[in-house]
């Protein structure tokens, strides 16, 4: 039977026109606060009644968390700018390919004209057990319903899976690791800036969020250092339709050549793991080698050591293993469909 939801629950409506007013506001207000960007993924949450926040702080009248700017040594963008203003941007698409290619895939244009950069990577998991309201592990119960004999499994996690198996759903998110960014935080003590993958938090460290925002932090900007401006870059996802849908697996990646030889590289997937994947080993093993489909065979035979399927999702390993050898080798395809 189809569930019948009442209009969205009461909240006040708090907006602010300046990140340090959005962040005493957060602060102010803690747990109670929920922080809407573009607004998509907190809609769905709202009109759920799944998420019932006493204050919604909107940051959409915040032009300083907009645009995109450059500096000394890279780029800067706001958390508030769009996918769309992102995908298009002729810096973005000439020396940071990997990020244009990547938002430029996400839903369809309609959502990418209102969905954000901050949005795109601070967006909860998509497990329908999870968004449904039922009473798993990430909303407080004790249980995973997606990892039971009669689960649906087919999206969730073939890595580091800690009784959540959801994934992370972001895009974005493998291609500012692969670009090595750096997310800026702004709290009541002051400005912080972590690595891009240091960000995501999987269930071991916090079943509750995928970030690690902490009530009455508030991420301000992405930044993008020239360190791999005008790399070799390459992104696919896989979905099972080629709009709208958030993806089976995507890949990304930047490699620098030498000489016909790698010389160095950076590989990340996401939709595999509770967070998204920076390949470490892989990295290694392909420094100093050529960017052929032997050396791909051997990187993907090496990304999906230990991974562990669920009961219908054991086809992301061969998946997993063909996404890092085509980035590896080359393969000039933007988008897969199963």
């Amino acid at each position: 039977m189809a569930v019948i939801r009442d209009v969205m629950p009461a909240f006040d409506l708090l907006q602010p026109s300046s990140a340090a007013d959005a962040q005493k506001l957060l602060e102010k207000h803690g747990e109670d606060a929920w922080v809407m960007a573009g607004g998509l993924d907190s809609f769905d949450w709202l009109k759920d009644r799944i998420k019932k926040p006493k204050v919604l702080v909107d940051l959409s009248g915040i032009d300083e968390l907009k645009g995109i700017r450059t500096t000394g040594d890279g780029i800067e963008i706001g958390a508030m700018t769009t996918l769309t203003e992102i995908a298009d941007h002729p810096v973005i698409k000439e020396k940071f390919g990997v990020l244009a290619q990547a938002v430029e895939l996400v839903a369809s244009p309609q959502i990418r004209n209102q969905g954000t950069l901050g949005g795109n990577i601070s967006q909860d998991a998509r497990c329908w057990y999870y968004r449904g309201g039922w009473p798993c592990y990430r909303a407080g119960g004790n249980i995973c319903y997606a990892d039971t004999p009669v689960g649906r499994n087919r999206e969730h996690a073939i890595f580091g899976a800690n009784r959540c198996v959801a994934v992370h759903p972001s895009d974005s998110a493998p291609a500012l690791i692969v670009l090595d960014a750096k997310f800026v935080i702004q709290a009541g003590k002051g400005e912080r800036i972590v690595d891009a993958e240091d960000y995501f938090v999987g269930p071991e460290i916090d079943i509750t969020r995928l970030n690690i925002l902490e009530p009455g932090d508030l991420l301000t900007a992405i930044r993008i250092p020239a360190t791999w401006a005008g790399a070799k870059f390459y992104f696919e996802k896989v979905r099972d339709r080629n709009v709208w849908d958030f993806a089976l697996m995507n890949v990304a990646s930047a490699t620098v050549m030498s000489g016909g030889n790698i010389d160095r590289m950076r590989i990340a997937v996401s939709a595999v793991a509770p967070r998204p994947m920076r390949l470490r080993a892989v990295e290694d093993v392909v420094r100093g080698k050529p960017a052929d489909a032997a050396t791909g065979e051997i990187a993907g035979k090496l990304a999906v050591q230990g991974a562990l399927p669920l009961q219908f999702n054991t086809y992301k390993i061969p998946l997993m293993r063909n996404l890092v050898k085509r980035a590896i080798g080359g393969v000039q395809e933007a988008t897969w469909t199963l």
